[in-house]
């Protein structure tokens, strides 16, 4: 299954981010992004396919914005929101873009 899925956890709670706003997005050949996807993070902090379903994966660069200012709404927080940028080279292969979370800091990694 080819396509662009993420995971949201929340480091400081060590449960499921639910309910962060997601954008994902493709560079263009004039180095314009333009949205390709998107969703909201379910019950488990994950959305299985951000791709819209009228698009497919291609190679290039692509990047993924996690809007957590509205998620920590009420909290003191640090990063109004979060943008991994990264490359596409194989298209056939599934891309899971995961992202670690707490008001003050994030981290992530090429999951599987």
């Amino acid at each position: 299954m080819s396509g662009i899925s993420t995971h949201v956890l929340d480091t400081a709670k060590g449960l499921p981010a639910q309910g962060v706003r997601v954008v994902l997005e493709r560079e263009s050949s004039s180095g314009r992004f333009f949205e390709i996807g998107g969703g909201t993070t379910d019950s488990n902090g994950r959305i299985a396919q951000l791709l819209d379903g009228s698009e497919q994966l291609e190679t290039g660069v692509h990047r993924v914005i996690f809007f957590v200012a509205e998620y920590f709404k009420g909290q003191e927080s640090f990063y109004p929101e979060v943008t991994v940028l990264f490359e596409v080279r194989e298209p056939s292969r599934h891309h899971h873009v995961p992202l670690l979370l707490s008001p003050y800091g994030y981290t992530t990694y090429r999951g599987s």
